[in-house]
């Protein structure tokens, strides 16, 4: 876990991540990350809102036929 401290960055205010975090995210400079509202609370990330809303749909049908994939994995 990281802890992230609000700063201010000219007139506005902003967070400075750091380069561990950077790195996990494959991000650099100019980069483009996304907060994104799940229902266990807020993600970063470098997928675009639409892939986190289809991954939230995937991750409710996987759980709910669980039983069906781990056939199907066999």
């Amino acid at each position: 876990m990281f802890s992230l401290k609000v700063t201010k960055i000219g007139s506005s205010l902003g967070l400075i991540l750091p380069k561990k975090m950077l790195v996990r995210l494959k991000v650099a400079k100019g980069g483009k990350i996304f907060l994104c509202e799940t229902p266990e609370g807020l993600r970063i990330t470098r997928c675009t809102p639409a892939v986190g809303k289809q991954m939230v749909a995937a991750r409710k049908i996987m759980k709910r036929r669980k039983a069906v994939l781990g056939q199907l994995s066999k």
